[in-house]
């Protein structure tokens, strides 16, 4: 139960003064739904309207607050034209200029010689000077504030409601109860709770806004020290619930290796023994497994799922796509048939007869392994023993997906992977309740990828020299060419991936296929096949191919318009080719505009293929808002903290958190209490109640 000092926190935000239900869901929409979403809601800038008593001290183009005498008005023929209120001030001619107006209102509330005070952008007008639309026009100075707060806004939501909101909201913060350590505020000089969120919200220069100001550290501290205990506590509370206990013979994973025409690579061995360990223990297991792109992660899965399939029990593998799904069950069946391993998959294409039989023999544990997409998450999916579940690419899932499949069975084991390396700080904010695994390491053999950028001006240049290497070289060359939309839009300037086929048509002729994600399953699986089989030269296609698709002879990536491209995304399609021993190539088109974060992008790729440095690098270049907000799904949502810039925060936070429950596992300290009302407040309350269950 919430503590009842926070219920001002979370009153509804329609329920604020002069709010009401349609401005609340445009606020709700924007902060979130309650009081204390808007007090997370923090200021981007701020307005310096200094008043203004000489002529020398104005600036053109800047804020300024003036005492004005209304001369006359200036009545338009049409109220197409601005109407003008002529004004003296300072000893010129100062207009104020208004577009949209109603006539009878202005010459009522300022007749001429009236004198005001008027604050706005000031600008030069042929000999005088004006103001385009006043901010402000008062009859005393003390109403034009000298600084203004501004807020992140949308429509309908702007800085001005914001402000008046919070007007209401801040003077009804309660007192909360000290949860810092007093020796740790002291030495960074950080203010108390209700003091840094009053100085958060009333900045008084640019400096104020900076991720290092005092108020600033101490609410963005507080939201992740929030985090990083939530995190350990599910952690603390997943280390006592009793998993399904593994001991192989390791006889059919020996066998397999045997088989397999390469060798281990040591981080796939090292990777191997800890998720053994954890299979072997009698806690459920929970570890992300990043491997970059060609690490070898499948093959670790599988040896994972084979362990579990040795003592009896079985094992499922959830992709996000019917491609990679498909792509999965072909590889792992060739390698199963010899074992005399059981595999099947399951998408939603498996009807009829077909689908009834799988799920029987599932049920009946005839199926040992079973891949498949969300298909195997519906209710009629039921196992006889599973033991091991293994999501893939486990960013495309949101947190209740991959949860769903181990609530399957009491005690399944849970291994999620990901070829989109996450940096550090979000992988310890994200997947702090998880052991983690890196395979750093690609197989011997594997060549590196030539990367390079031109304009995308070259195409044709392009296209020529694609065809010419196409017909001469000794060995067989396939090129993927990604364009980022399905269709041309009149509002865009993105390549249509349609549009480049059919050119390429013109050039290739039928030696070119088409993918894209409006396409029905088994087109798209058609399409795949006729490229992997070698019956087509060149795939044009829409990042549906982004994960997973391996295709050996595949040695040319192009990618148009990369500059709209992450980091991460543009890894992830690079990593399509490059799989055989073959030299490859990644050509990356950019527009003729290009912003300097562009160009720094462009440049990373060119100068790296390492993809966890690209993860850091891309963590820099975007901040962890934006590359939250692609939504990988159980990264946090922090609306104060930055831990693009704030990272020390996170690593000091993370410690803390470590200490703390292990001095007070169940938070029963008067510090521990505190830190519990800071949970609630920032709405861990399903870390709370597995706490009070714990």
């Amino acid at each position: 139960m919430r503590p009842s000092i926070l219920n001002s926190l979370f009153i509804p935000v329609e329920n604020v003064p002069r709010v009401g239900l349609k401005l609340g869901r445009l606020v709700k929409a924007l902060c979130g739904p309650c009081v204390s979403d808007v007090l997370w809601h923090l200021p981007s800038g701020v307005n310096h309207r200094p008043r203004i008593e000489k002529r020398q001290d104005i600036v053109f183009g800047q804020l300024g607050t003036l005492e004005i005498q209304v001369v006359s008005h200036i009545s338009p023929p049409t109220h197409r034209q601005p109407y003008r209120i002529v004004c003296e001030s300072l000893g010129e001619t100062l207009e104020l200029v208004f577009f949209n107006y109603r006539k009878s209102y202005l010459q009522t509330k300022y007749p001429p010689n009236q004198r005001l005070w008027v604050s706005g952008k000031i600008e030069p007008q042929g000999t005088g000077i004006k103001i385009l639309h006043p901010d402000y026009i008062a009859d005393s100075p003390d109403k034009i504030p000298v600084f203004e707060v501004i807020y992140p806004q949308s429509r309908g939501v702007t800085s001005k409601l914001l402000r008046r909101i919070l007007s209401y909201v801040l003077p009804a913060v309660p007192e909360l109860p000290e949860w810092l350590d007093a020796a740790f505020q002291a030495k960074n000089r950080l203010p108390f709770w209700t003091q840094a969120l009053d100085e958060a919200h009333h900045p008084k220069t640019e400096q104020d806004l900076a991720p290092k100001n005092p108020a600033r550290l101490r609410l963005a501290y507080d939201e992740i020290l929030a985090n990083q205990l939530a995190l350990m506590l599910i952690r603390q509370q997943a280390t006592r619930k009793k998993g399904v206990s593994i001991h192989p013979t390791g006889f059919l994973t020996q066998k397999l290796i045997a088989s397999l025409p390469f060798q281990l690579t040591k981080a796939q061995q090292r990777v191997l023994i800890e998720i053994q360990q954890d299979l072997s223990s009698e806690a459920q297991m929970t570890r992300l497994l990043q491997g970059d792109v060609g690490s070898g992660k499948t093959i670790v899965a599988l040896l994972s799922a084979l362990s579990v399939i040795e003592d009896g029990f079985q094992a499922a593998l959830m992709a996000p796509t019917d491609i990679l799904a498909r792509q999965h069950f072909a590889k792992i069946e060739d390698l199963c048939r010899p074992l005399g391993i059981s595999v099947a998959i399951l998408t939603a294409r498996e009807k009829g007869a077909e689908r009834n039989r799988i799920l029987t023999e599932l049920a009946d544990g005839r199926i040992q392994l079973l891949i498949g997409t969300h298909a195997l998450l519906t209710e009629q999916v039921s196992f006889h023993k599973l033991g091991l579940a293994i999501v893939d690419e486990q960013h495309k899932f949101g947190v209740n997906q991959r949860l769903a499949l181990i609530q399957k069975q009491k005690g399944v084991n849970l291994l999620v992977m990901t070829a989109t390396p996450i940096p550090r700080s979000l992988a310890l904010t994200a997947y702090g309740d998880m052991d983690s695994s890196r395979l750093d390491e690609k197989p011997a053999g594997r060549q590196p990828i030539e990367t390079s950028v031109m304009p995308i001006s070259k195409i044709p240049e392009l296209t020529e020299r694609l065809c010419e290497r196409i017909r001469t070289s000794p060995t067989k060359v396939q090129a993927y060419w990604i364009c980022p939309l399905v269709e041309e839009s009149e509002k865009t300037d993105l390549a249509a991936v349609k549009k480049r086929f059919s050119e390429l048509q013109q050039v290739f002729g039928n030696r070119v296929g088409l993918v894209h994600g409006q396409m029905k399953g088994a087109e798209k699986d058609a399409v795949m096949e006729q490229f992997a089989s070698g019956q087509l030269d060149i795939l044009v296609a829409t990042t549906v191919i982004e994960v997973g698709v391996d295709v050996k002879s595949a040695t040319i990536m192009i990618i148009e318009q990369a500059e709209r491209f992450g980091l991460a995304g543009l890894h992830q399609l690079r990593g399509r080719v490059g799989r055989g021993s073959d030299k490859s190539l990644c050509i990356l088109m950019h527009g003729p505009h290009l912003t300097d974060t562009a160009k720094e992008r462009l440049r990373i790729m060119r100068e790296t293929d390492d993809g966890f440095v690209l993860a850091e690098e891309d963590l820099k270049l975007r901040g962890a808002g934006e590359i939250l907000g692609t939504r990988q799904s159980g990264l946090p949502d922090f609306k104060m903290a930055d831990i693009s810039v704030q990272g020390d925060l996170l690593w000091t936070a993370t410690k803390d958190a470590q200490t703390i429950l292990s001095l007070d596992p169940k938070l029963e300290s008067p510090r521990g209490k505190a830190l519990r009302t800071l949970l609630y407040l920032f709405k861990k309350d399903t870390e709370i109640q597995t706490l009070k269950s714990g």
